[in-house]
């Protein structure tokens, strides 16, 4: 299976570092250049098996400088989708905190959809399909995971179709970590089988894991394939940069060059609440 990343990892352990030497140590701020505030899109629509999937929401934001505590939201701003129908959903603010709500979104499988965002006189757009995925059909536990071969491993499965190709988000947020675990892969090898993915991170008996599986684009699974391999091979340092802004799949109609970041995507997803045992 593809490796699995812990997200920001990195950016934990910066943080521990700076902690443990606080005692002893002056705290210097350093200059550093900033760039103009840039414009975040959290677009993604989720549609949970079961459920109407009516209510959407989508997140507007922008980057700030590297010492801000808090994250800028964007107010004012004109958001909709419009599906392969001509059907438009308008997501409407609630005011004053950046995230922007459609209460009657139509969720249908493999249906096109453009959104169109409209703000400080810039028109942002993206077109994507709706991918279905397939039900978590079992889970399983056992103590042989990890790289020591002692831990508690859950896994859960799940049944590939292999009339077509497929691409998933398996995100596990478990109650004992700080931050959820998010892993990409395809079937390119496991075309029209059952399919697994696992979590082994210092388990222990009570706690709770949210396991989710989102079906994608093979647009958004180079996307974020491009995002986790950034997160987990940048060779150890904290201060290791980026080698380049990772642009998603929203162009800027108005100014190419002042493009937003962020990607629309839209899944079904299926989730299990599990229990260590």
């Amino acid at each position: 299976m593809a490796k699995t990343v812990k997200i920001l990892s990195l950016i934990v352990l910066l943080f521990t570092t700076s902690f443990s030497f606080l005692s002893c140590e002056d705290v210097v701020e350093i200059d550093l250049d900033t760039a103009p505030p840039r414009l975040v899109i959290d677009a993604s629509i989720k549609w949970q098996k079961g459920t109407a999937g009516n209510e959407q929401t989508i997140k507007l934001t922008t980057t700030t400088d590297f010492y801000s505590s808090t994250i800028p939201t964007v107010s004012g701003a004109t958001v909709f989708i419009i599906d392969g129908n001509g059907i438009q959903y308008d997501f409407i603010e609630t005011p004053g905190t950046g995230n922007y709500v459609c209460t009657n979104f139509n969720p249908e499988i493999r249906q096109t959809y453009t959104l169109t965002v409209i703000h400080d006189s810039q028109v942002y757009t993206a077109t994507e399909s709706l991918i279905e995925v397939p039900t978590i059909d079992s889970i399983e536990q056992n103590e042989n995971g990890g790289i020591t071969g002692n831990q508690i491993e859950v896994k859960f499965f799940y049944q590939d179709n292999g009339l077509i190709d497929n691409y998933y988000l398996i995100n596990f947020n478990a109650s004992n970590a700080l931050l959820p675990i998010i892993d990409v892969i395809d079937d390119e090898f496991f075309q029209g089988n059952q399919m697994f993915a696992y979590l082994a991170n210092d388990l222990n008996a009570g706690d709770s894991i949210q396991l989710q599986l989102n079906g994608i684009s093979q647009t958004y699974y180079n996307y974020m394939n491009i995002l986790l391999g950034i997160a987990g091979t940048n060779g150890g340092s904290p201060f290791q940069t980026p080698p380049a802004t990772v642009r998603g799949n929203i162009v800027n109609q108005t100014n190419f060059n002042n493009f937003a970041l962020g990607f629309f995507r839209l899944s079904e997803i299926d989730t299990v609440s599990y229990i260590v045992e």
